[in-house]
């Protein structure tokens, strides 16, 4: 009696230690790495330095010390029922200039807002070329 008990016991400890889920638990989306956004990579333009590399994208998550003219930038995100997502950057330097960047991340629609001159001092736009054109949304 005490055998069958005990194996019991046991079934159900290892049971527990088991990948089965509970439904309705909830569980933490799982970020690691570099947040690479289609913003940063509007900003990259060959012949940046290092450290504007840096400041634009952060520190990169990989520095081979094999390979020191290559910065690596991974970014992957684990969601409960859902495929994993991942992404890359590779930036490629000659000395302390950007050569080249590769990436998965599509740069985004928006073009970048050119510098336009102020108005007059009394509010209204004397030249044409000072208001701005409406944006069509």
């Amino acid at each position: 009696m005490y055998r069958r008990f005990a194996t019991a016991c046991l079934l159900v400890l290892l049971a527990a230690c088991s990948s089965l889920e509970f439904p309705g638990v909830y569980r933490l989306p799982i970020d690691q790495g570099n947040i690479i956004t289609p913003e940063m990579v509007d900003q990259l333009k060959v012949g940046m330095s290092r450290s504007q590399v840096e400041y634009i994208m952060g520190t990169p998550m990989v520095r081979d010390t094999f390979s020191p003219n290559r910065w690596d930038y991974i970014y992957t995100l684990n969601k409960p029922d859902e495929p994993k997502e991942r992404h890359q950057l590779t930036a490629y330097f000659d000395g302390d200039t950007l050569v080249k960047f590769t990436t998965d991340v599509k740069p985004s629609d928006v073009e970048p807002l050119e510098t336009v001159p102020a108005p007059s001092g009394d509010g209204t736009a004397t030249d044409p070329a000072t208001v701005p054109a409406p944006v069509a949304e």
